[in-house]
């Protein structure tokens, strides 16, 4: 059978990229492994609960912004979201919480009561991210394929904003902490702590430009979404087929098909059988297993083999947690970003130093009466958890242990907990890889430090001229926002609006 365009992988970014293309009279056909589409943004049902599996807030739903344009095209309504007020409180290990507010006032007022020694710099530092990040946002509603746009269109972007591309030019190359000079440490872990969160790198090495729009995204304000991002796959997949397009679950690719001239003209399944795409391939796998598991390592080329091999990407270790309501009513916010450990005289260290406390609204518990759905996410390296492991036994052993480690950092961390709550189940960098196949269970992408940022930042485009990648390790990086764009990016190079 054959189709106008394949896309392989029913995550965010292939589902979206598929029900737009569709939605454009694209003959599409999207081919995912397991039985329903969400991919990393999946939900996991276990005793009555409903879990995310990650920090179940999302970005730009104001009605200007990517989701919008995107449902805008669509032949369904979008999932419900309200706004997360606050988005997140960020724990200090002192204790003190600092809440990251949409008010310019109310937060100044709370940097300055929780960081008194250098109140002055982290405000001016914050007014400045507020300006350059602002800057960007509106550039990427006008160019959102901005990394590889042609030059005339980069530089009307860049000029509708002269008062601050000066600005943005010199942070270019700069990273975060390069624009921290008269902070406190402490100001600075609270900086670190979002950013390891938001683009997988402390302030040492994340680019400053994607920290100036990282950071401002809770302060422009996050929303909750009822069901979790599942039901943002399942509007997704309602659209691809009412608009005529073609979802096939439980359907594994096994590697790219080829013709005589090395032109990508379709897949294997698992099962045998061959698909063909008339016009392109579109790969939802990161960019290691678009290489490594489509294309093939013989026709990869040596200068992208060393690129891959370079790159880094973090594992999750999750805690599904059942939490009690009357024990949520101590809590400051329903997301909070605790960072356990000052790390003094440290390289920051992501793996003991924070977790996400992430709670279900109290208009979407996902839980027994009584109860919300709670899930915690810590940052593991994901390669110890494929090492040394003879059989099943040690895998849950290992699993035990940082159990245990987290719920005692958990319980030290937010001591209003006490007994009003129960851990459900763990979700390791294996349980990722045996739902996704990613590599080495790693999710969130690729972390966003210079070398692959901006001018660096891998983008959609392989080295076949018809197969195109989406999702979070390529432009413009993680978070289902990033994901969107850069879905509706390929499907406006292969199905440019109104065009057809």
């Amino acid at each position: 059978m054959a189709h106008e365009v394949l896309v392989v992988g029913g995550g965010i970014g292939g589902l979206t990229a598929a029900a737009l293309l569709s939605a454009r009279g694209v003959n599409v056909c999207l081919l995912e492994k397991e039985p329903r589409g969400g991919g990393c943004a999946t939900t996991s049902e276990r005793f009555g609960y409903t879990f995310e599996t990650g920090a179940s807030l999302y970005a730009s739903w104001q009605t200007n912004e990517i989701h919008a344009r995107v449902f805008s095209e669509l032949a369904v309504a979008p999932p419900e979201v309200r706004p997360a007020t606050p988005a997140y409180v960020v724990r200090l290990p002192d204790g003190r919480d600092v809440i990251v507010a949409c008010d310019d006032e109310e937060f100044y007022e709370n940097l300055r009561a929780a960081f008194p020694e250098c109140a002055d710099a982290g405000v001016k530092f914050y007014r400045e991210i507020a300006a350059v990040g602002s800057a960007l946002r509106r550039i990427a509603r006008r160019v959102p394929d901005l990394r590889t746009a042609s030059l005339a269109r980069a530089l009307r972007a860049a000029l509708s904003e002269a008062r601050v591309a000066r600005r943005v030019l010199a942070g270019l190359n700069h990273t975060a902490a390069q624009h921290l000079s008269g902070t406190s440490h402490r100001f600075r872990r609270f900086i670190d702590v979002q950013l390891q969160i938001f683009g997988q790198r402390d302030s040492s090495a994340c680019a400053y430009l994607y920290a100036a729009v990282a950071l401002m995204l809770p302060r422009w304000g996050m929303y909750a979404m009822r069901g979790g991002a599942a039901s943002l796959a399942d509007a997704l997949t309602e659209s691809i087929r009412k608009s005529g397009g073609t979802v096939r679950f439980n359907a594994p690719v096994l590697r790219l098909a080829y013709d005589a001239q090395g032109l990508a003209i379709g897949v294997d399944l698992l099962s045998g059988e061959r698909v063909e795409a008339t016009r392109a391939v579109v790969s939802n796998l990161t960019v290691w297993d678009t290489y490594g598991k489509l294309v093939g390592a013989s026709r990869t080329p040596d200068s992208v083999r060393r690129r891959l091999k370079d790159l880094h990407g973090w594992g999750a270790y999750l805690l599904y947690l059942g939490l009690d309501e009357e024990t949520r009513e101590h809590l400051p916010a329903d997301h909070i970003l605790a960072l356990t450990d000052w790390q003094e005289n440290e390289v920051y260290d992501p793996e003991s130093a924070q977790f996400m406390f992430g709670s279900a609204p109290s208009w979407d518990t996902r839980a027994p009466d009584g109860k919300r759905a709670v899930t915690v996410s810590t940052f593991t390296e994901s390669s110890q958890w494929f090492s040394f492991h003879e059989d099943e036994t040690e895998h849950e052993e290992q699993d035990q242990a940082m159990l245990e480690t987290w719920w005692e950092r958990i319980h030290k961390a937010m001591p209003e907990l006490g007994a009003g709550v129960e851990v459900i189940e763990t979700a390791t960098p294996r349980t990722f890889y045996d739902y996704t196949r990613r590599r080495l269970g790693m999710v969130g992408g690729v972390g966003q430090s210079l070398d692959v940022f901006g001018l660096n930042s891998l983008t959609h485009r392989t080295a076949l001229t018809n197969l195109f990648m989406v999702g979070d390790t390529v432009f413009p990086g993680q978070g289902v926002a990033a994901v969107t764009q850069s879905a509706l990016i390929v499907a406006n190079e292969i199905a440019p609006p109104g065009k057809r």
